[in-house]
């Protein structure tokens, strides 16, 4: 690194953003928070420090976590330094509670999170959640990964009991996003699904756009019944399709009002 200083003191500061944005944001702050005044000052430009990604992915889309050394450091020394300037963070399971929880982040408004199976669903976003106060008010944009081969004790399945949970918390929350979406393989358990035994009861009056899979076209009409007062963009992947007759739209209020409907029919994975 101090090689690597001595180059970067005969370089203007708009040749030094030309080199550094080839760069990930994770890489230019561990490389350069902490190493001199000039170097600190550009590390923490917005376009670095606005959006985070603090995880790896391989490159067949597997999600790790970030190596030891440098978790610690953005732990302990870099998310102290830039907390206030950071917006969006993508996160995976095993320290997005740490992460959330080392520092106060006054202007997040959007997450990404990944991985998430039953109990860390139920444990972040249930009432007994120690990152509430974030969840409640600030976040306005959640975008939200099932982790595969959920194994699920009860009728309940995972996406009914994180989807009423989010919905239930987030007080300000205006896109939710769920993935894996469109045309790819999605299991049942990752379907959203009204026809068990004590169906979803959420609402929202602040969510204006919904991504989500759910099990058949009856799903979608009731996600449309007027429990999203706000809601203006619906993308939804349905297992079961079936066209709606002309009667079933004009009892569904969205439709009557300008809603973006955008129904795809989406395969399940092989038994």
């Amino acid at each position: 690194m101090g090689h690597l200083c001595v180059q970067l003191t005969d370089i203007s500061d708009e040749i030094l953003l030309l080199i550094l944005n080839k760069l990930t944001n994770i890489e230019v702050l561990y490389s350069l928070i902490g190493v001199n005044i000039r170097l600190d000052k550009i590390a923490s430009d917005p376009i670095f420090t606005e959006n985070l990604t603090l995880m790896k992915r391989s490159s067949n889309g597997v999600i790790k976590l970030l190596d030891d050394s440098i978790f610690d450091r953005f732990y302990s020394e870099i998310l102290p330094k830039i907390h206030h300037k950071i917006k969006w963070l993508d996160l995976e399971p095993l320290s997005m509670e740490r992460i959330l929880l080392a520092v106060d982040y006054p202007n997040l408004h959007g997450l990404s999170l990944f991985n998430i199976e039953r109990e860390l669903g139920v444990r972040l976003f249930g009432e007994e959640s120690h990152l509430d106060r974030i969840f409640k008010n600030q976040i306005t944009t959640l975008n939200i990964t099932l982790a595969e081969n959920n194994i699920i004790a009860s009728t309940s399945d995972i996406m009914n009991i994180v989807c009423t949970h989010i919905l239930t918390m987030f007080n300000n929350l205006i896109c939710l996003k769920f993935h894996p979406y469109s045309d790819i393989h999605v299991a049942s358990d990752e379907r959203l699904s009204f026809s068990l035994k004590e169906p979803p009861t959420f609402f929202s009056s602040s969510l204006m756009e919904l991504h989500i899979n759910v099990e058949d076209f009856t799903d979608c009409l009731y996600l449309l019944d007027g429990r999203f007062k706000q809601l203006h963009t619906f993308y939804v992947n349905v297992h079961v399709f079936f066209s709606p007759t002309q009667a079933i739209i004009n009892k569904v209020p969205g439709l009557e009002t300008g809603l973006i409907f955008m129904a795809q029919p989406g395969p399940t994975r092989p038994s």
